[in-house]
């Protein structure tokens, strides 16, 4: 049973830390669908910077998690706060196009559920 979780978790693990880094990687870049995105839902430019380094910082996380667990359980608790933070901002700039952070949040919950249980 332990096997299968850890093979579980290395799956969504990784799937999850490639959309954090293409994430990263696009906020970093001022992707123009990122920048309205995080505009519609009032966050500061300047802010930018950072949220690329906590999605980065959390795919990191996730895939060195791999090897050492406490890590990979920190890594996938960071992300799913920071994906609940994504949700309510949209929910209080009373942007209902919040289906991929709610998406994010819950494979993130998942994440966080097969690393404990791994």
């Amino acid at each position: 049973m332990e096997i299968s979780m850890f093979i579980a978790y290395a799956v969504v693990g990784v799937l999850l830390a490639l959309t954090l880094a293409a994430s990263a990687t696009f906020t970093l870049q001022r992707n123009d669908q990122i920048v309205a995105n995080m505009q519609k839902v009032r966050v500061p430019d300047s802010w930018l910077p950072h949220l690329a380094a906590l999605k980065a910082a959390g795919a990191i996380g996730l895939v060195a998690g791999l090897w050492v667990t406490p890590l990979g359980v920190a890594a996938a608790v960071g992300v799913t706060l920071y994906f609940i933070g994504a949700v309510i901002a949209h929910l209080r700039a009373k942007d209902y196009e919040l289906a991929p952070a709610a998406v994010l949040t819950l494979v993130a919950a998942a994440a966080l559920a097969l690393r404990i249980l791994a």
